[in-house]
């Protein structure tokens, strides 16, 4: 849930329902979305009435998901976007070498959200799609997004994950800890953390300043990796290196 002040305004509360519908990736009941927004229901009403006339919410039976409109706004993000323009060749490069799954996600308002996706040929992979969210706390994307952020976006996303009950006081103290070793490494690895049976290793991609703008991750079944870690690694911390390389030549 966004913070009360986020979602005074109309403008921001519209926007606010419909960062919810996309976040939640499934259709919803009205009762549903007042509890993930805290909006009375008179207003979600209001709200998404008006974007189902734009084409940005359908109604299929008294239940709301993100319409035919939303598309082309990710087509445009595509299209425009520097990063995933200078990414894309190299993940599919990527996947091709490691024969696995491999993501670009950004950080974006408290959550970890795929931008770019390359899905292994392998029959048995990962089920990880471009547009999934996460929350930014659990996984192998989220922690090094985390480790690589400016220290005052990373304080307010804990402050984030606190309030929201998503993580205790003492599981922040713990994730810094943890953070920190990354931030030695390079790298963040994860097992079972999102998803059960996923191995994934995720490294930082720059543009400008040391913050990173995004991670590339790549994810495989950890029945597949055992004994193959370190070259999984080396890959994909070469690949970002390289996609960083590329941003900052720009």
């Amino acid at each position: 849930m966004f913070d009360e002040q986020t979602t005074k305004g109309g403008a921001e509360r519209v926007l606010f329902v419909l960062a919810t519908l996309a976040r939640l990736e499934r259709s919803v009941s009205i009762s549903a979305l007042v509890a993930e927004t805290g909006l009375a229901q008179s207003t979600l009403y209001r709200q998404l009435a008006l974007l189902k006339r734009w084409g940005f919410v359908v109604d299929n039976n008294s239940e709301f998901m993100p319409g035919p409109m939303c598309v082309p706004l990710a087509w445009g993000f595509d299209r425009s976007s520097y990063l995933t323009q200078e990414a894309h060749s190299e993940l599919e490069q990527l996947s091709r070498s490691s024969g696995e799954s491999i993501g670009l996600l950004m950080a974006f308002n408290n959550q970890a959200v795929c931008l770019d996706m390359v899905e292994s040929r392998q029959p048995l992979r990962c089920s990880f799609v471009k547009g999934r969210i996460l929350p930014l706390c659990k996984g192998a994307s989220a922690k090094a997004l985390l480790a690589f952020m400016e220290k005052e976006r990373r304080a307010a996303v804990f402050r984030y994950l606190v309030r929201e009950k998503i993580l205790s006081v003492e599981d922040i103290e713990q994730l810094e800890i943890e953070l920190r070793a990354i931030v030695g490494r390079g790298f963040s690895t994860t097992d079972s953390e999102v998803d059960e049976g996923v191995w994934g290793v995720s490294a930082p991609v720059y543009q400008q300043g040391g913050n990173a703008v995004a991670v590339i991750t790549l994810m495989a079944p950890n029945t597949r990796t055992r004994n193959r870690e370190r070259f999984f690694i080396d890959m994909t911390v070469t690949v970002a290196s390289r996609i960083s390389s590329r941003l900052q030549s720009l």
